[in-house]
């Protein structure tokens, strides 16, 4: 062999040593999520940068309405074709992918990271099942809000926003009086169940919701005060628009960014609309926990990660969960979205005064209450969302008919 034809294979040899460092790909992970609104699509970008920038390649597989991806994600995991990571919302949503053994625990990569302490631990025991970590908490979540349109109330002659339910609906009637939608409401049932969990919540008190929703107390759903919250709830029928019906929450809060509309009740992503549209609270906008600023509820959204064989796979599971429960990515996240950071050791200074209402009562469990789908199962939940929206969009239903629904849905239950 000569010395030149030597050279030319060392080198080569050379060059082909070298090739895996250089090819190596960049982790890839799918995403899928429901995040498609305006304030949404911004907040989970952060997320995306942030992975990209940390080495990864992010596909984002979005589809709107929570069902929608939810059902979809399901789809794929039972199929065999699961995404990298998938969204749902603290709670119980996940339970049977659980327990079919196909979701990844991640109590490891938390021993790592050593963030496990950093967060509530109401929301870590929800994220938990038998022990071990099957989600990763993103965010709080606080869906007991009121935002307001501060020239709508003006002008409507209503000085301020009411304290009680029973004060809201007078003050409704002087804003539908005016000319405007007293009570923006997107006519589907998860948003019909928040509003009445809402009012149950601040005119029934912590006890009765918590006596209804984890301890399933009939004679909680017969009491005087359950009923009064019927009946409020009730009264709000006339205070929807014709265009209520089917329409999703973020057409329903730009009634509010475009000074159509008084009042929504709703979760605080709903901030995430008005950032995004350049609003600020206590000036273009208002806010309320629950009208009295007296009592959250408690939610938020998770990151489960499917069971793969495949090793890039797994790492790219591994740099989402370190890059999203990061600092700095808590931070970039939350203050897009409207939602409070899951870590309590994150700089909160940048969150704005609706933030920081609700992070001033998630110091004191005796301030908070989890939503009923962390206290519920999946089936539970389904039952009772169909006795509320029965109630509402039947005028003739009765506050016996409501109270009957709930009685019979936890005696199926059992």
């Amino acid at each position: 062999m000569t010395s030149v034809v030597r050279s030319i294979l060392a080198g080569a040899a050379l060059s082909l040593a070298a090739l895996p460092a250089a090819a190596e790909e960049k982790p890839r992970a799918e995403v899928m999520h429901w995040w498609t609104s305006g304030g949404e699509s911004a907040a989970i970008k952060t997320f995306a940068d942030a992975f990209d920038k940390a080495g990864g390649e992010w596909v984002d597989t979005a589809t709107a309405g929570g069902e929608n991806s939810r059902a979809a994600t399901i789809n794929r995991m039972v199929g065999g074709k699961p995404p990298t990571a998938a969204q749902f919302n603290t709670g119980r949503q996940f339970d049977d992918l659980v327990t079919q053994g196909l979701i990844r625990p991640i109590d490891d990569l938390a021993d790592a990271g050593g963030w496990k302490k950093a967060m509530p631990a109401s929301l870590v025991a929800a994220a938990s099942r038998d022990g071990e970590m099957y989600a990763l908490p993103i965010n709080v979540h606080g869906q007991n809000w009121i935002f307001y349109s501060r020239d709508v109330l003006e002008k409507s002659g209503v000085a301020e926003l009411p304290k009680t339910w029973e004060e809201m609906i007078p003050a409704l009637t002087k804003i539908k009086e005016a000319g405007y939608i007293p009570l923006a409401l997107g006519g589907q049932p998860w948003q019909e169940r928040s509003l009445f969990n809402a009012i149950l919540l601040q005119q029934g008190g912590r006890e009765l919701y918590l006596k209804i929703y984890q301890d399933k107390d009939e004679e909680a759903v017969r009491s005087d005060g359950f009923r009064k919250v019927v009946e409020t709830y009730g009264k709000l029928r006339d205070m929807v628009d014709p265009g209520s019906p089917g329409r999703s929450w973020n057409d329903t809060t730009a009634l509010l960014l475009n000074d159509k509309a008084g009042i929504q009740e709703m979760g605080d992503w709903v901030k995430g609309e008005f950032t995004n549209a350049g609003q600020k609270p206590d000036q273009d906008y208002g806010c309320s926990i629950g009208l009295d600023d007296t009592m959250l509820m408690v939610g938020g959204d998770v990151f489960v990660f499917p069971k793969i064989d495949d090793p890039s796979q797994k790492k790219a599971q591994d740099l989402l969960v370190e890059t999203m429960i990061s600092k700095d990515a808590q931070v970039a996240f939350n203050l897009a979205k409207g939602s409070m950071p899951i870590r309590k050791d994150v700089d909160t200074s940048q969150f704005d005064v609706c933030a920081k209402k609700g992070l001033k009562l998630l110091q004191s469990e005796d301030s908070q209450v989890p939503v009923f789908d962390i206290l519920l199962s999946a089936s539970l939940v389904g039952s009772l969302d169909d006795v509320i929206t029965q109630f509402w969009n039947n005028p003739s239903a009765t506050t016996d008919d409501m109270v009957e629904g709930y009685v019979n849905a936890f005696e199926i239950e059992g």
